[in-house]
């Protein structure tokens, strides 16, 4: 049944027009979580101007649009030269299931072999279902952080080799 889904699941680059409609789906997906305080996306003051933080060199940002509709969405973010950070994922709970998050998460590892050498992570404790997920993709739980981040309130950190 996901496969009926995935075929009408668009996933595109994000555009200026998607800054406020991803942004609300973060902000709902972290006031779900217990998330919506400072130490996590939700206090990133660019959080509504992701069609320029995401236009650098080594980022970029897609939405999942279903039915006409930006649903969720996912990042790749520069670290370092060889160190990138899978950044604000997030799908509206209505969607979830439909194997949109594997496919989002294909695109941004695909991009990320591209220029990196590893890719970083960080996430919340009750988010279990996320977990699964970076697990699935070869994700391994850390201690390590490659640079202190503004998201101190995230509890658990994944990383994984691409290369």
């Amino acid at each position: 049944m996901a496969d009926n889904y995935s075929a009408e699941l668009l996933l595109r680059e994000i555009t200026p027009e998607d800054n406020a409609a991803i942004e609300s789906v973060i902000r709902s997906c972290l006031i779900e979580f217990g998330a919506d305080h400072d130490g996590t996306a939700w206090a990133d003051p660019m959080l509504g101007r992701f069609s320029e933080v995401y236009s650098q060199e080594g980022s970029r940002y897609w939405v999942a649009v279903y039915c006409g509709r930006v649903v969720g969405g996912c990042g790749i973010g520069r670290l370092t030269d060889t160190v990138c950070e899978l950044q604000k994922m997030y799908l509206l709970p209505e969607v979830r299931g439909r194997g949109f998050a594997r496919s989002l998460m294909d695109k941004a590892l695909g991009f990320a072999r591209l220029h990196y050498e590893q890719c970083f992570l960080e996430t919340l404790e009750n988010m279990t279902a996320a977990q699964r997920l970076y697990e699935h993709f070869g994700f391994v739980r850390t201690d390590e952080q490659p640079v202190v981040t503004e998201h101190y309130a995230c509890d658990v950190r994944y990383i994984k080799n691409l290369r």
